[in-house]
């Protein structure tokens, strides 16, 4: 199976507590600050949580809670953004509990750091990839432990053993009897008796609703308006405010006259708070126009006032000598010396902005004692943290409420809860126990930072006589996301993880492999993007792989395979997208196909895409794509995550940059500058998902990596260009 042929033919708890009368409630016990979650908080209406729109006395205080009326409500640890958690984990739990998909609903967990953490990184928060694989166990056991009670119940009011009854699509059954009974009937019954401490989950071949395509539970009231995001949180007495932050980065306000901002009609009131100037008034339009009228001086001693060649040019000298090492196996500067063909490659990668359809923003209301926020809180414990630090009070002393939001791609995950502490100070700024409504617009978010980091690439490499791959040296340099955070406790020897995964770790067989780091800084503030540094490793080695096969006169594909001979879930993946190619039939005369593969937040993607020459660059018709990401829990959000990955992916290798003029200024400041791939620029996507027992792992990022690579080797195939400084259509 090769490239040609294509070309021509190709991741101790179960404790329960009782609400009297109220149903049965699975999970953990929350103490009383986890049940300060009101209804119209929520993200979500009130009818999305009981068929009749009641539900005003739901108080959520665990896992699972099965309610009089039969419908069973989960309670969701992480952000629901679109990648799919609230149908995903509501799935586990109905697929142990044997309940019907139609009575399942679903609901944002409070706050809790302690009850609701990821079990992969111990705070309350989604990233990584993290959601489903963190919580499957976890919520089967959830699910399961609610069936047993339901069970017992059911056994103890029929007088029959426990063994005897079966349940299935919400209905509990002693066929002996032919007595039937419906969840909500023995709800309260069964919140009477302690859980059990360990239960049986079903084996994969039992599975009625994992694997399968259940309808998502948001899509509905995300269609008809229900849903609720920040933007729809209107609270009485509320002021909306903007602040004006620093042009350039780094820098602080040095003085302020708000003489003419105080004028502005709707206006209530002016504040310096650390990031900058906030202006309070009765709606955004006043707001921003309060803004307008500022006049700020700027102390810029400590602003980046570096271009963005500047920079650039600086990371280039860096990356002419060897780093920090993440990886040295084998004798690379040895072998350099007797290569019969040498490669030699510096690649540019530019800042990345997120970009997400929905902008930051935050309800916040300070009481007495405490702090109500409700925002799209992606870190809820580093959030409540941070807005605890601002007003000294205790975090559980912050109470939040996790919104729906518009995506994020990593956006709402800032290590530094920037977002949150800013609406913290605006708020105590304020003096004043009002909600208060922060609002950035396109433009303060496009120019606000928190990018993914610049990074310059250098890699050489070569081949033997026999063609084989013997040499690969890879320096990168690039700004440390991790490095004063909260999580700079992971950086080890220099080396910030999330700067070299992806290639550090390469799965292709390499005797002679040296990867090495160097990280400067700057007071850009920089983030994890979606799939973080696999965003450029996964091009850089891809491509850089791609030209030594190429080279060694190798088909892709094959060439792949014969570096994979340790690696089956990897080289699975391959093949299947080749398969999938292959049965598409030849490339069009005038196009070209080039693969990519890479493995990142433990799932295995696979991506062929077919591109052409088009008005600016390439025109990618369609992209084929394999995955495997353990059991797949539901198949439909796997593929929509896969291409949404892949699109999102595309426009950014394709268009974006984020480009600092002389002086630091940030160039683009909304989408006429900072384009989105269009609707008539999506490729066609066709997504295997590749059959695994295995638990399952993260589909949100995975599906990114690849696209560039493909796009970038099938572009050198049809035109003999390497393309090594993205992106590949330069910004104006």
């Amino acid at each position: 199976m090769t490239i040609d042929t294509i070309d021509t033919g190709r991741r101790e708890f179960l404790k329960h507590s009782a609400l009297a009368g109220a149903g049965l409630v699975i999970g953990m016990a929350l103490p009383g600050r986890g049940r300060a979650q009101v209804p119209e908080a929520d993200s979500g209406a009130a009818a999305f949580f009981r068929p009749d729109g009641s539900g005003a006395d739901f108080s959520p205080n665990a896992f699972v809670r099965i309610a009089p009326d039969s419908t069973v409500t989960v309670l969701i640890k992480h952000i629901e953004f679109g990648q799919g958690p609230f149908t995903g984990l509501a799935t586990l739990v109905a697929e142990e509990l044997d309940a019907d998909w139609g009575q399942m609903r679903a609901r944002s967990a409070p706050a809790d750091a302690e009850l609701y953490k990821n079990l992969a990184f111990g705070v309350q928060g989604t990233g990584g990839s993290t959601a489903m694989a963190n919580s499957y166990n976890q919520m089967r056991k959830a699910g399961a432990a609610a069936r047993a009670l339901l069970v017992r119940a059911a056994a103890e009011a029929w007088s029959v053993p426990a063994g005897e009854i079966s349940v299935s699509k919400g209905v509990i059954t002693h066929e002996g009897s032919g007595k039937r009974a419906s969840f909500g009937e023995f709800a309260e019954a069964a919140s009477r008796f302690e859980p059990p401490e360990d239960v049986t989950l079903k084996s994969p071949d039992q599975f009625r609703l994992i694997g399968t395509d259940v309808p998502k539970l948001d899509t509905s009231i995300k269609s008809n308006g229900q849903a609720q995001f920040t933007l729809d949180v209107m609270r009485d007495d509320m002021l909306t405010v903007v602040v004006a932050h620093p042009p350039k980065f780094g820098a602080t306000v040095a003085g302020v006259d708000a003489a003419a901002a105080r004028k502005v009609p709707g206006v209530a009131d002016v504040q310096t708070i650390p990031s900058g100037v906030a202006v309070y008034a009765r709606d955004t339009w006043a707001a921003m126009q309060g803004r307008k009228a500022l006049k700020i001086d700027w102390d810029e001693t400590g602003a980046e006032t570096r271009s963005t060649k500047q920079i650039t040019a600086d990371f280039e000298t860096l990356s002419e000598n060897v780093g920090d090492i993440a990886t040295d196996r084998g004798d690379v500067a040895g072998v350099q010396s007797r290569l019969a063909k040498r490669l030699d490659a510096v690649y540019r990668f530019p800042y990345l902005a997120h970009a997400p359809m929905e902008t930051l923003d935050c309800v916040i209301q300070a009481k007495d004692d405490s702090v109500e926020a409700w925002f799209g809180s992606q870190i809820q414990t580093l959030d409540q943290q941070a807005i605890g630090e601002v007003f000294g009070i205790e975090p559980g002393q912050v109470v939040i409420h996790t919104m729906y939001a518009g995506g994020s791609f990593g956006r709402r995950a800032t290590q530094a809860s920037h977002l949150a502490r800013e609406a913290a100070e605006v708020a105590k700024a304020h003096g004043k126990s009002r909600p208060l409504k922060l609002v950035w617009s396109r433009e303060d978010d496009i120019q606000g930072g928190w990018y993914r980091p610049l990074n310059v690439h250098r890699l050489s490499g070569g081949i033997d006589d026999d063609g084989n791959i013997v040499a690969w040296d890879q320096i990168i340099v690039g700004q440390s996301i991790m490095a004063g955070s909260a999580f700079a406790g992971q950086i080890e020897d220099g080396i910030d993880p999330t700067s070299v995964e992806g290639a550090h770790n390469l799965p292709y067989r390499l005797s002679n492999l040296r990867v090495s780091l160097h990280s400067p800084a700057s007071p850009v503030p920089v983030l994890w993007w979606r799939s973080v540094g696999h965003t450029h490793t996964a091009y850089s080695t891809e491509t850089f792989l791609d030209e030594l096969l190429e080279m060694a006169g190798k088909d892709p594909i094959d060439g792949r395979l014969e570096l994979l001979n340790e690696h089956p879930r990897h080289a699975g993946v391959l093949r299947e997208v080749a398969k999938l190619a292959e049965a598409a039939g030849p490339a069009p005369e005038g196009r070209a196909r080039g693969v990519a593969l890479h493995k990142s937040f433990s799932s295995y993607v696979a991506e062929i895409a077919e591109v052409s020459r088009g008005d600016e660059g390439p025109r990618v018709h369609r992209v084929w794509c394999a995955v495997d990401c353990g059991v797949a829990v539901n198949p439909n959000v796997i593929r929509a995550q896969m291409e949404g990955g892949i699109g999102y992916g595309l426009g950014a290798i394709l268009f974006d940059a984020i480009t600092l003029e002389e002086g630091g200024r940030v160039r683009q400041s909304n989408f006429d500058s900072y384009r989105s791939l269009r609707i008539h620029e999506m490729p066609e996507v066709e997504v295997a998902i590749v059959k695994s027992d295995e638990d399952p792992t993260g589909v949100g990022e995975p599906g990114t990596p690849p696209i560039g690579p493909a796009v970038a080797n099938a572009w050198r195939r049809l035109t003999g260009e390497s393309v090594r400084d993205l992106p590949f259509v330069k910004p104006a």
